[in-house]
């Protein structure tokens, strides 16, 4: 298994796998409209050229040849001396087969180089995937529901991890 930063040409990869997961990930969680709005509003490859060219680090995880899953991480975000996990997703059937815990673990190391303090993230309150937080340290510090236009909000628990630097 292999994980990389990806280069700006590299970010349909981003886009391709969240149009493969989001359908699965968030089909008992969100209407079809929604997910349509957000993945077009998050995984446009303008948007995600915006991020990169912002400085945000994009990983994926692949083996094989086959990519698995990504992170894309943004620093000093939403304070200095902090991290916040915009993106982390791999495919379902590879779940449980410790990806998302080495996507995890690159972040924290980047998060480490930069001397930060904490790693934050948000996910959806109902998303199975805040155990999968809890069980590698995250804890749940606040609750809030984000307007995201057109009548639709992310109602979301914001989570942290706290570094040892």
């Amino acid at each position: 298994m292999i994980i990389r930063i990806l280069s700006e040409k590299e970010l349909p990869i981003v886009k391709d796998l969240a149009y493969k997961i989001w359908p699965i990930a968030y089909q008992d969680i969100l209407l079809k409209d929604q997910m349509d709005y957000m993945l077009n509003w998050m995984y446009s490859i303008e948007k995600l050229e915006q991020d990169f060219q912002a400085g945000h680090v994009f990983f994926c995880v692949s083996e094989n040849g086959v990519d698995l899953g990504f992170l894309e991480a943004q620093i000093h975000h939403p304070e200095k001396g902090s991290m916040k996990i915009q993106k982390i997703y791999v495919l379902p059937e590879f779940h449980g087969k410790g990806i998302g815990f080495k996507l995890l673990n690159e972040a924290k190391r980047l998060a480490n180089s930069q001397n930060l303090k904490s790693i934050f993230l948000q996910v959806n309150r109902n998303n199975e995937a805040v155990n999968f937080y809890l069980r590698n340290g995250f804890k749940i510090i606040d609750e809030q529901d984000f307007d995201i236009g057109k009548g639709f909000y992310m109602n979301d628990f914001i989570m942290q991890y706290s570094l040892n630097t």
